[in-house]
Protein backbone atom coordinates (compact mmCIF):
# COMPACT_ATOMS: atom_id res chain seq x y z
CA UNK A 1 0.00 0.00 0.00
CA UNK A 2 1.33 3.43 -0.92
CA UNK A 3 2.08 6.18 1.57
CA UNK A 4 0.65 9.59 0.61
CA UNK A 5 1.90 13.03 1.62
CA UNK A 6 -0.05 16.20 0.81
CA UNK A 7 1.23 19.74 0.55
CA UNK A 8 0.07 23.13 -0.63
CA UNK A 9 -2.72 24.04 1.75
CA UNK A 10 -3.01 27.43 3.38
CA UNK A 11 -5.03 30.60 3.80
CA UNK A 12 -6.40 32.40 0.76
CA UNK A 13 -8.98 35.09 0.12
CA UNK A 14 -12.23 34.29 -1.63
CA UNK A 15 -11.72 34.30 -5.38
CA UNK A 16 -8.11 33.19 -5.05
CA UNK A 17 -6.35 30.00 -6.08
CA UNK A 18 -4.39 27.22 -4.46
CA UNK A 19 -2.74 24.11 -5.80
CA UNK A 20 -2.57 21.01 -3.64
CA UNK A 21 -0.05 18.30 -4.35
CA UNK A 22 0.06 14.68 -3.25
CA UNK A 23 3.19 12.55 -3.52
CA UNK A 24 2.90 8.77 -3.36
CA UNK A 25 5.68 6.51 -2.08
CA UNK A 26 5.09 4.03 -4.88
CA UNK A 27 3.51 3.63 -8.27
CA UNK A 28 -0.01 5.00 -8.74
CA UNK A 29 -0.26 3.71 -12.30
CA UNK A 30 -2.96 1.12 -11.60
CA UNK A 31 -4.71 3.02 -8.81
CA UNK A 32 -7.75 5.24 -8.64
CA UNK A 33 -6.62 8.54 -7.12
CA UNK A 34 -8.53 11.46 -5.75
CA UNK A 35 -9.02 14.31 -3.33
CA UNK A 36 -11.57 14.39 -0.55
CA UNK A 37 -12.37 17.06 2.03
CA UNK A 38 -13.85 17.15 5.49
CA UNK A 39 -15.10 19.86 7.81
CA UNK A 40 -15.76 19.48 11.53
CA UNK A 41 -18.81 17.38 12.26
CA UNK A 42 -19.37 16.36 8.65
CA UNK A 43 -18.55 13.28 6.64
CA UNK A 44 -15.57 13.23 4.35
CA UNK A 45 -16.74 13.98 0.81
CA UNK A 46 -15.32 13.38 -2.63
CA UNK A 47 -13.98 16.49 -4.35
CA UNK A 48 -12.40 14.99 -7.47
CA UNK A 49 -11.01 11.70 -8.63
CA UNK A 50 -9.31 10.08 -11.59
CA UNK A 51 -10.08 6.44 -12.21
CA UNK A 52 -7.08 4.34 -13.28
CA UNK A 53 -8.49 4.12 -16.82
CA UNK A 54 -8.41 7.91 -17.02
CA UNK A 55 -11.94 9.24 -16.47
CA UNK A 56 -12.45 12.15 -14.09
CA UNK A 57 -15.24 12.83 -11.61
CA UNK A 58 -15.92 16.08 -9.76
CA UNK A 59 -18.32 17.07 -7.03
CA UNK A 60 -21.00 19.37 -8.44
CA UNK A 61 -19.90 22.11 -6.04
CA UNK A 62 -16.42 22.33 -7.60
CA UNK A 63 -17.10 21.68 -11.29
CA UNK A 64 -15.60 24.38 -13.45
CA UNK A 65 -13.39 25.64 -10.61
CA UNK A 66 -11.21 22.67 -9.62
CA UNK A 67 -9.07 20.46 -11.84
CA UNK A 68 -7.37 17.22 -10.86
CA UNK A 69 -4.15 16.06 -12.48
CA UNK A 70 -2.19 12.84 -12.17
CA UNK A 71 1.39 12.23 -13.21
CA UNK A 72 2.09 8.51 -13.24
CA UNK A 73 5.78 9.06 -13.94
CA UNK A 74 6.21 11.21 -10.82
CA UNK A 75 3.54 9.42 -8.76
CA UNK A 76 1.81 12.68 -7.96
CA UNK A 77 -1.80 13.84 -7.88
CA UNK A 78 -2.46 17.58 -7.90
CA UNK A 79 -5.62 19.57 -7.35
CA UNK A 80 -5.77 23.03 -8.88
CA UNK A 81 -8.40 25.09 -7.09
CA UNK A 82 -9.56 28.37 -8.62
CA UNK A 83 -12.28 30.85 -7.68
CA UNK A 84 -12.19 29.60 -4.13
CA UNK A 85 -15.16 30.21 -1.86
CA UNK A 86 -15.42 30.29 1.94
CA UNK A 87 -17.43 27.06 1.76
CA UNK A 88 -14.36 25.33 0.28
CA UNK A 89 -12.71 25.66 3.70
CA UNK A 90 -11.86 22.15 4.90
CA UNK A 91 -9.11 19.65 5.50
CA UNK A 92 -8.25 18.11 2.14
CA UNK A 93 -7.11 14.50 1.91
CA UNK A 94 -5.40 12.68 -0.91
CA UNK A 95 -6.58 9.12 -1.55
CA UNK A 96 -5.43 6.16 -3.60
CA UNK A 97 -7.22 2.84 -3.92
CA UNK A 98 -7.24 -0.37 -5.92
CA UNK A 99 -10.84 -1.19 -5.07
CA UNK A 100 -10.71 -3.07 -1.77
CA UNK A 101 -7.77 -1.17 -0.26
CA UNK A 102 -7.56 2.60 0.23
CA UNK A 103 -4.70 4.74 1.46
CA UNK A 104 -5.11 8.25 2.86
CA UNK A 105 -2.73 11.12 3.32
CA UNK A 106 -2.50 13.03 6.59
CA UNK A 107 -4.56 15.96 5.27
CA UNK A 108 -3.81 19.59 4.55
CA UNK A 109 -5.87 22.55 5.77
CA UNK A 110 -7.38 24.96 3.25
CA UNK A 111 -8.97 28.11 4.66
CA UNK A 112 -10.78 30.59 2.42
CA UNK A 113 -11.55 33.95 3.99
CA UNK A 114 -14.46 36.09 2.85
Amino acid sequence: QVHLVESGGGLVQAGGSLRLSCKASGSIFSLNVGWYRQTFGKQRELVAQIISGGSNDYADSVKGRFTIFRDNAKNTVDLQMNSLKPEDTAVYYCSADDGPRRAWGQGTQVTVSS
